[in-house]
Parts: C-alpha cells; structure tokens; sequence
C-alpha cells in the first residue's frame, strides 16, 4: 500500500492490499483462520517477530490490515488493531493500558456499556473512574490525581449531543501527561479528527457511520503506535479480533464514507431546523444549530454537524412512547448510523433502568428523543417525525 498522502476521499478509496497474480480490481476475502510457512526458519523469524507477516487470523488477516490502514489514513494515526465490536475495542484498550490501582477521568456522558465498564468491571482490578460534567470543562483538572493514568471523552456525546472542545482536553492531557482517548463514533474521522487536537488514541465502533447500513459489528482503535503495540498484545492474547468478512465489508464502506455523511448531515441539518420550530417540542440539540451551547466549539472541529440529532417533546415519557408507537416510516432500533432513520427514547427504553436524577446528569430528559436521520428524502423523514408528533 503506498504512503503517498492523497485526499480524504481518495484514500478511502484507493488504499487497498497489493494485487495478486489474479491482478483483481477490488480486494479479494481472505477466509482463512491461519497462513502457512515456507519452512523451520521461516515459522521461526515470524513468531519472533524478525519478520512482518500474516500468522493467525486472531493475530492479523490481509483483510483486517487493509481495513486498519484505511482508517489510520483517515484519524491520521500511526497504527491501530480492529475489533469485533466497538465496546470489544473500548474494553481491550483500558484494560491493555491501565494496571492495578490506576484511575481515569472521564466525562460522564458515555455511552452506556462504557458507563457500566466503568463502574462494574474495571473496580474488580482496583481501577476507579471520576466522572467531570462535559458541560464544566473548568472541572476536569480537579478530577486528575497522581493516579489518573487516562482521559476519556466522547464528542458529540451519545445521546444528548453534546460537545466537548477536544483541543481543551489535549492541551490538559499534555500539561498533566495523560492519554487521551476520545470516541470518534459519531462524527466519523471524515467530520473530525481528535489526533490533531492532541489525542493519542481514537475509538470508534465501526458498526455505525464506518459500515453505514446496518450489517456487521465492528471496531478500531488507532492512533500512537507504542499505545497500538500494547493493545495489539492484549489482543493477540485475548482474542477479540475482528473477522475478514467483517473487515472487507467495512473496508468498502469505507469508500463511500464521504458522500454518505454529507448526505446524512445535509438530511439532519433540515430535520433540526424543523423540529425548532415545532410547537410540541421544547428544545433541539444539533451540533451545527447556532442554538447548540456549544456551538462555535463544534464549527471550530468538526467539519459538518453529523447524522444525530437530539430533541424534546412536551409531556415528559408519555409523550416519549406515544412519539414512538406513532411513528411509521422511521425504525424503532438500538442502532444508529444506518441509511434508515432510526428513532429511540432513552429514557423508556435503554436507560429506563436509570433513576430520573442520574438521567438528568448525562442529560437525559424523560421526553428526550434521539433520532439517527438517515439517507431516505428529507421530506419524508419529516413527514413521519410530524405526523407522530401529531
């Protein structure tokens, strides 16, 4: 693969495994579990590590590396290792980082298995987390203690649609010599880059925005190369790697990344501005409304606004479920980043296990509603989210 840098587009496109004697066009499967030897000291020097190639699909596969390498063009990363899931690539990175004792900074929006991984698992190896509200970056330096190895952010958030200004976090990074690691889910590397504003890990769950329709499972972390190197340790010892199909199907994904997330942004730009005119609804939360608190924060960072858009509707979770059951051309789903509009109501549904207090402090009002505006024509995506507002 040649590391002549091209335009964003263009390397999605075009970075791609070196051709067979097949001299194939696109890049073919490669369905196997483990690659052979040429003979003793071939097997040798390949287990030591003396040589670079493919030993066990669990280690790496043609297929995951051009994957990987496509999104480190992109994050403008040294190296990265892709997983099964975008939470297997959240879990094998703290857990490959951190020891016995260390602590992490995190704001407190984050995605809910992330919060549960927090708080549930990561406290059986002694390995405590101190949330900061990602609407008080003052705080955050009262959060960090001599212990605190690591300091997490999503943006925007999932799924009030917050923003948080990453060069603030690299420059407290850098002061306090932290790791930065920063979940890139939503805007995709084509909105956002946080490399540039001084993270040294990116994260995303590939399922979403990076397949875009709805089909496999997937994740990747990218980002410096001596942090890479002890995740893709762990990996290699742990086994979340992620499968070829799945990474062949994402790597042609990612070719049409650009011209889908244009789309979807442009779609959920007019799905916002509709829904702040609407009398039934309270208050909308889209990265690129002037309305957002965080508004200059985003069109500092981010090239466009994103497929989320966050809002809601009057009369608290009733309404909510009502909006839900009304709704007829969007999905009701846990997913999001597909070609279909997808709408869901956290607090009935994926935090209702929550108390209403600590909804209320990742920003999560009984009558929010997140919708992942899709790439149907905008008027009809409107036209359900109206007539089931009523």
């Amino acid at each position: 693969m040649s590391k002549e840098k091209k335009q964003f587009e263009t390397e999605a496109i075009r970075t791609q495994l070196e051709r067979t004697e097949f001299l194939e066009h696109t890049s073919p499967l490669y369905l196997t579990s483990s690659f052979v030897f040429e003979d003793a000291e071939d097997m040798r020097a390949s287990f030591t590590e003396e040589k670079e190639r493919n030993i066990y699909s669990r280690f790496t596969n043609p297929n995951t590396t051009e994957f990987v390498e496509k999104v480190c063009r992109m994050e403008g990363a040294e190296d990265g290792y892709a997983f099964s899931t975008g939470m297997a690539a959240i879990f094998s990175t703290f857990a490959a980082l951190l020891d016995s004792g260390d602590h992490i900074v995190s704001a407190r929006s984050v995605f809910g298995s992330t919060h549960t991984l927090f708080t549930k698992y990561l406290p059986k190896w002694h390995i405590e987390t101190t949330y900061f509200d990602i609407n008080k970056p003052e705080t955050i330096e009262s959060c960090i203690t001599s212990k605190t190895r690591i300091l997490y952010a999503e943006s925007p958030t999932n799924p009030a649609i917050d923003i948080i200004d990453l060069e603030l976090l690299g420059d407290i990074a850098k002061k306090h010599n932290l790791i930065l690691i920063i979940d890139n889910c939503f805007a995709t590397p084509y909105l956002q880059q946080p490399i540039k504003y001084g993270a040294h890990l990116v994260i995303h769950s590939a399922t979403k925005l990076m397949d875009g329709q709805g089909r496999v499972l997937g994740g990747v972390a990218v980002g410096n190369a001596d942090l890479i190197r002890e995740i893709y340790l762990f990996a290699r010892n742990t086994g979340p790697a992620l499968s070829p199909f799945n990474a062949w199907t994402l790597s042609k994904s990612l070719e049409t990344l650009a011209v889908r997330v244009d789309k979807h942004c442009e779609n959920a730009l007019k799905v916002a501005e509709f829904l702040e005119n609407h009398p039934k609804v309270n208050w909308v939360k889209y990265p690129f409304l002037k309305s957002h608190p965080q508004y200059e924060v985003a069109k500092k960072q981010m090239k466009l606004g994103g497929n989320i858009v966050a809002f809601e509707v009057k009369g608290g979770i009733e309404a909510g479920r009502s909006f839900l059951n009304a709704i007829k051309l969007c999905s009701l789903s846990a997913n999001l980043g597909d070609t279909r509009s997808i709408v869901t109501h956290p607090a009935s549904t994926t935090h209702s296990k929550l108390s209403e207090a600590d909804r209320l402090e990742v920003s999560i009002t009984d009558g929010l509603v997140r919708v992942s505006v899709g790439l149907e024509h905008v008027d009809d995506i409107i036209g359900d989210l109206e007539q089931a507002l009523g």
